[in-house]
């Protein structure tokens, strides 16, 4: 298995591939929308998987268990993106969600690659030193979440990243692991790090296979009502139906 500090380099190359700098915060799934190889699938998945990836000579999917937290969610769609530019021979990987845990190199690696793809080592240690103005082993719960927040990561992912880095020890990390969403509220942070997506949304497509749809439909490839079908397959009823479009929209 690769070396921590070559993985690192992974995540920021890849990064840069996408056009992001190796400090700035990331919206992944904006990035992923908007890359013109790959389709992403939320989809309530067994309490016991994160996410699937499916690759062959024509395609790239993502698929992320909706029903886990949105910043485990990012983590998940960090995890598949190591599987797909960074390793070969496979079809399809389904990905446990236990972090570190029982895993074989390639899912370890995956897991080291998605933290530092949402938080580089260097952006991570700056953040610590000059935001919050700590050294290892002197941090609190109020600087873990305010970690989870700036970088998007959920705290179990958090947490590993901070014990692994050695910012943290195992004990004080167990004492982190409950009161989650109120200890983020009490700093003035919403809870939309910590939760699923809501069932409106738990079902839902984006990317190519969106993309590919309509193409066929504006060349006249395919009928309006096949159109339709692809989509409603995809569980995007609202561009079918237009579900979500209520009363004028607004141009602000």
């Amino acid at each position: 298995m690769k070396e921590k500090i070559e993985i690192n380099s992974d995540a920021i190359s890849l990064r840069k591939r996408f056009g992001e700098d190796a400090y700035s915060p990331v919206d992944i799934f904006s990035i992923l929308g908007n890359n013109e190889d790959l389709t992403i699938v939320f989809y309530p998945m067994s309490d016991r998987i994160s996410g699937i990836c499916v690759r062959d000579e024509h395609n790239k999917l993502i698929a992320v268990n909706s029903t886990l937290t949105y910043g485990r969610q990012r983590f998940t769609a960090a995890h598949e993106l190591c599987h797909l530019f960074f390793h070969d021979d496979f079809n399809k990987i389904i990905c446990a969600k236990d972090i570190d845990k029982n895993k074989d190199p390639q899912e370890v690696e995956a897991d080291k690659f998605a933290s530092y793809f949402l938080a580089p080592y260097e952006s991570l240690n700056a953040f610590i030193k000059e935001k919050l103005r700590k050294k290892k082993g002197n941090l609190d719960i109020n600087d873990v979440v305010r970690i989870e927040q700036h970088y998007g990561l959920s705290r179990q992912a958090t947490l590993w990243r901070l014990i692994n880095e050695g910012y943290i020890s195992h004990q004080a990390a167990d004492t982190m692991k409950t009161g989650i969403i109120r200890s983020a509220l009490k700093l003035g942070f919403d809870d939309k790090l910590y939760v699923p997506s809501p069932k409106d949304k738990q079902y839902f497509t984006l990317g190519k296979y969106v993309k590919i749809a309509e193409e066929l439909k504006e060349r006249e490839l395919i009928s309006n009502g096949k159109y339709e079908e692809l989509l409603l397959s995809a569980f995007r009823s609202d561009i079918v139906h237009g579900l979500d479009a209520e009363g004028e929209e607004s141009y602000d």
